[in-house]
This record gives C-alpha cells, structure tokens and sequence, in this order.
C-alpha cells in the first residue's frame, strides 16, 4: 500500500511546481526505488490531462556508460536529448541514489567533456521547460542525515511539503531589498567576504524549481569578490566529498583553494576560466531544514545559511559568467556553527541565522512555521 502523503506530495509537485495542465507534455524521470512516487505522479498527471512519460535510470549502468563512452557517443546522445527536451513541457526529475559515490572513479575528463557537449542541452531545458528536481526517501540519505529509515521518510515529506504560498510572500521584501542593495558583507568564523550586486536581479524560490525549497538568489558582479570565505558544511561534488573547504578570492577570482584534499579541489576549479568566478550567492530559508547532511538539494536550503557557488550564473540573476560547473557551497550562520554576519550596504539584516531588520523577520523559522498568514 503506497503511502498516501505521496498523494499530497504528486499533487503539490503536479499543481505547484510545474503548473501542469490539459495536454502538457511531462516528462518523469526516476531511478527503481522512486516508483512509489512515479506511480502516484502518473496517476495524477493523467487526472489533469496531461500526456506524462516516463523514464528509469540507474547509476551501476551510468557509471559504466560513462567510463567506456567515446566523445561520438555524448555528442549523440546530446542531440537526441535536445530533441527529446524540445517535445516536453515539463520535467519531473526524481533522484533516489542509493550510493552517491558511485562516480567517485569516472575521471574528472569524463565530467568535463560531457559537461561541455551537454551545456547546451542543459541551458535549454532550465531556460525553457518547465521543471522540478526532487530528492526522494532513500536508506543511503537517511544515513547521511543521521536518521533511521522511518524518521527521515517523515522528515522529507514534511521539509518538502512546507507552506510555499505564505514562504513566498515573506521572501517578496528580501527580494526587494536586495535588488537595491550594492555591497554586501559577510562574516564568520574564518571569512570576511565582500561584494556586489548592484542591479543584478534576486530570484525568489519558493517550490517551482527544487523540492525542498526556500532560498533567495542573486549574484555578484563578477569581478567584484574579495576576501576569504570558510564552509562549514560538506561539499559534494561529482561522487567526493570536500571538507573545510576555504576559497580566497581577488577582484572576483578564486586565488587560492583549500580543503581536505586541496589538490583535487583545485583541478575541479581548472575545469575552465569561469569555474573560479563565482555565479551565485543565495540565503537559505527553509523552517524546517536544520543541518547539513552533504546532500546540496537539501543543504543550500538551511535556515540562517548562505551559498557561495563556484561556475555558472543562472540566466535569470546572471552576472556574465559562463562554466561547465555550478557548485554549491554551504557556511550555516546559526550561532550553534560559529554564528556569523551578513550586512547590506553597511547594515546588518541577518545575524547568527535570523533577521533583524522588521521587513524580514517574516522569514525567521517561527514565523514561517506559525499557523496562519
């Protein structure tokens, strides 16, 4: 018997994520554990009168397909993907990886080269369907929370199902003042960063394009970063994980990169010029995401957090940078992780995670999770 907040879950992601409608074309992609999920979307799809199709990957097989493919292969596979996403309305992508280090040995070449050949597939899909990406229960994500199997499920479902109507209508003023700020500060333990984003555009996310949700994004003029600033929280990338990264940066550029393993982290930031500009600086906003468990569609939505993202600007906050990655950095501000800053223009909006200017206390975790408008 499927679990009937899967039901709620279909709908919300169906209605509120990607408006489908009478004879959208949608697409739903998912790994064999995701089914339950698949199946309550298809139902559902069909209830609205759209035309879903649906597809099964798995990792085992990707990963020996990336390993033995040929340059010939992905620029073939890329055209039958532009094809593909150029029928669709909409894409519902569903990720249940049970072991996300199962490309850990693809060479970093590999990555590169497919990044390359699929960028403009890639572009295309963001910019012109629409489209949701969405972390399903798995036993490998309830380890990586900390949680047993039953705990994390009842976790997920409530971290995705949030009230993204009344999330919204808080983010409207930080988006405002953001799109009139010019400097921003911030500071922690180990960072001291400035910046920019004078006439770049704030993007609210409330649920349309990632469930869980709740950030506001922006950039920063590109050659505009100086100073140094310290994750504090795991940073996936490509299969590996980074701990205590720490990126310093002059006149926008990342001048020198540390971490755990310093030398890999610094071969992925020569994947290409843009890869050591930054593309975005988002607030994480979601009331009931706490801690990080090195899952980035989860962490970058911390409440009291921010990323810093090395690559590629998204077209609608862009600052001119163009990369084959988009990486996603976390430092949490919580005063229970060191506490920290952050000032627009000289004043201080956010301090050890929660907003202290009355425009945006809206946006604090109590207020989000009160009942009511």
């Amino acid at each position: 018997m499927r679990d009937p907040r899967l039901k709620v879950l279909a709908k919300q992601i169906l209605e509120h994520s990607v408006k489908a409608g009478k004879g959208d074309k949608i697409m739903i992609h998912g790994q064999p554990n995701t089914k339950p999920l698949m199946l309550e979307l298809l139902e559902e799809a069909y209830k609205l009168g759209a035309y879903p199709f649906m597809e099964l990957k798995d990792d085992e097989l990707d990963r020996q397909w990336a390993i033995q493919s040929s340059l010939e292969q992905y620029e073939t596979i890329a055209r039958w993907e532009m094809q593909r996403f150029q029928d669709l309305d909409a894409l519902i992508y569903i990720v249940g990886e049970e072991n996300d280090a199962e490309m850990t040995d693809i060479p970093a070449e590999v990555f590169r080269v497919s990044g390359e050949v699929m960028k403009p597939v890639t572009d295309y899909y963001i910019n012109k369907c629409r489209w949701v990406l969405l972390n399903y229960r798995t036993k490998s994500l309830a380890q990586k929370a900390g949680m047993s199997t039953s705990k994390f499920e009842d976790f997920l479902l409530d971290v995705c199902t949030v009230d993204y109507a009344k999330m919204a209508a808080a983010m409207k003023p930080l988006k405002e003042l953001m799109e009139k700020t010019d400097r921003v500060r911030i500071v922690s333990p180990g960072t001291d960063l400035t910046f920019s984003i004078k006439g770049i555009p704030a993007v609210m996310c409330y649920g349309e394009r990632n469930i869980p949700d709740g950030e506001v994004y922006t950039a920063p003029v590109r050659d505009s970063v100086n100073g140094t600033i310290t994750y504090n929280t795991p940073c996936p990338y490509q299969g590996t994980t980074f701990r205590n990264v720490s990126l310093t940066f002059k006149d926008g550029k990342i001048i020198k990169a540390a971490a755990d393993q310093s030398e890999k982290i610094n071969d992925i930031f020569d994947t290409d010029e843009g890869a050591r500009y930054i593309g975005e600086f988002a607030l994480g906003l979601n009331p009931m995401i706490h801690h990080p468990m090195g899952d980035i569609l989860f962490d970058e939505k911390i409440n009291g957090s921010i990323h810093f993202t090395p690559g590629l600007a998204y077209k609608e906050a862009d600052n001119g940078n163009v990369s084959s990655i988009h990486w996603d950095m976390v430092l949490v501000q919580r005063e229970e992780y060191g506490g920290g800053e952050i000032y627009f223009d000289d004043r201080l909006i956010r301090k050890n995670g929660l907003f202290v200017v009355p425009e945006l206390e809206g946006l604090n975790p109590n207020a989000l999770l009160r009942k009511g408008k």
